[in-house]
């Protein structure tokens, strides 16, 4: 699993556009991590959908994970899952999985972390960065959190929330392994120079991580 860009896969975030689209642009721009989001389709009528995304993840060797729902994520043969605080715990959903796949959580604190590496989870999404209008009334917690959490985990952190390819930089700086966008590459005109120009700029922070100070 590639960290680097977590691109989610959001309908009220396309402008319309299909998911599948969005899917193929965001793959030909190099993403390696895709999530399905949906909070108001039913798993039946959803499972279509999230069957035809898996197909187009898998002929493409990218790692595809879906979004609060552990059932829809073992019917369609996703690598993944991802919970939210309000979801089953770590240690509740790991033994319903299939051996190998991927548990994410998001968290929002520094305790939230720390339960989240002690039980487990695979990688730890952390935020929200900056203000965001997919979720609004998210704690804002900043890359300062990141800072925190890091010297703690060995787990992958995906910073999220708000991060757009101007704060990138910031979030990766803090120690973030890569981050989680939706509307900033969901919602691009093209969505497949987005998600390139996103990857270029994270290759060129951790290019100046290593390098160190002049």
């Amino acid at each position: 699993m590639d960290p680097s860009l977590y691109v989610i896969l959001d309908r009220a975030a396309t402008r319309g556009r299909d998911l599948e689209e969005i899917l193929d642009a965001t793959i030909a721009g190099g993403c390696r991590l895709i999530q399905l989001r949906e909070k108001e389709w039913p798993s039946g009528r959803l499972l279509p959908l999230a069957e035809r995304l898996r197909d187009r993840c898998r002929r493409a060797g990218v790692t595809f994970i879906v979004n609060d729902r552990v059932d829809l994520a073992i019917a369609v043969g996703a690598d993944g899952v991802h919970l939210g605080q309000d979801d089953l715990p770590t240690r509740a959903a790991r033994p319903l999985l299939r051996p190998g796949m991927v548990l994410g959580r998001s968290t929002h604190n520094v305790a939230q972390a720390r339960e989240a590496q002690a039980e487990g989870a695979d990688y730890i999404a952390v935020g929200s960065m900056f203000p965001t209008q997919t979720k609004p009334d998210f704690d804002l917690v900043g890359p300062e959190l990141l800072r925190t959490v890091r010297p703690e985990t060995k787990a992958p952190l995906i910073g999220i929330g708000g991060i757009t390819r101007e704060n990138v930089a910031q979030v990766i700086r803090a120690g973030a392994d890569g981050v989680a966008v939706i509307s900033a590459v969901c919602g691009a005109p093209d969505p497949a120079a987005a998600t390139r120009e996103f990857l270029a700029a994270i290759r060129t922070e951790r290019d100046l991580n290593r390098r160190g100070p002049l």
